[in-house]
């Protein structure tokens, strides 16, 4: 099976419809979390997800948006989006959204959107962090987003205390994925957060057993455009083109 491993689209559908494009043919999507949030199409982000065969859980954004989350936790410019987004958003997707688990499991890979520890909210983000969540999780593998940055951490089972980040590989290069456990982040669709502002993404072979990740240009000033019209925060406008 090929699946589409993707994460944080975050309301751009600019950047989620130019993965799809760039991704050819997939079995199913595997959706970490945070469709909405931030970007300036969170209708239409829903909807397009919903017109391909997925699983997603949910994050930290879309919990925001059914009103679960205390938005004093957020940035100003981050809270001004969420609130933006809550009234947007129409009762259907918002179901959609109520309704999505927190955590799956799907072909010996555990799904989350922050951490297996704690998967709204935990940010993976350091060796120490890993290693503590490497306890959570039952599977050998476990996706997760949330950080906007593409990373691995790998657990040796030769050496259990130590778990640290290793390079990603070279883009369009398939890593096999091994006998380590492994977290795995393919990084933002939506919003980069690691300096390159084209769309991140991975594809995941199951039968094989590898892992490619991707970059993909889009036409950021499209989204620009929208957000601006739509008058959302300049912080969030301008951080597009830099991917931070």
């Amino acid at each position: 099976m090929r699946y589409l491993i993707i994460s944080d689209i975050h309301s751009n559908l600019v950047a989620f419809e130019a993965v799809l494009a760039d991704a050819g043919s997939f079995d199913k999507v595997w959706c970490l979390g945070d469709m909405v949030g931030y970007g300036p199409d969170p209708n239409e982000c829903v909807e397009r997800l919903q017109d391909l065969p997925h699983v997603c859980v949910i994050g930290n954004h879309d919990w925001a948006a059914l009103g679960k989350l205390d938005l004093e936790n957020f940035n100003p410019e981050a809270r001004k989006a969420c609130l933006w987004t809550r009234d947007q958003l129409w009762p259907s997707n918002l179901g959609y959204l109520a309704a999505l688990p927190e955590s799956l499991v799907e072909e010996g890979f555990t799904l989350v959107h922050g951490s297996p520890r704690h998967p709204i909210w935990e940010y993976i983000v350091s060796p120490s962090i890993a290693r503590a969540n490497f306890e959570c999780f039952d599977t050998r593998f476990c996706l997760v987003g949330h950080t906007h940055v593409p990373i691995i951490y790998r657990h040796h089972p030769d050496n259990p205390h130590r778990a640290y980040d290793t390079l990603i590989p070279s883009l369009d290069a398939r890593l096999v994925l091994g006998e380590d456990r492994l977290i795995i982040n393919p990084g933002s669709v939506g919003q980069p957060r690691d300096g390159d502002p084209r769309a991140s993404y991975a594809i995941l072979d199951s039968d094989e057993l590898t892992l490619e990740y991707r970059r993909i240009p889009y036409p950021i000033e499209v989204t620009q455009a929208r957000m601006v019209k739509r008058g959302l925060p300049l912080r969030l406008i301008i951080r597009l083109g830099y991917g931070w």
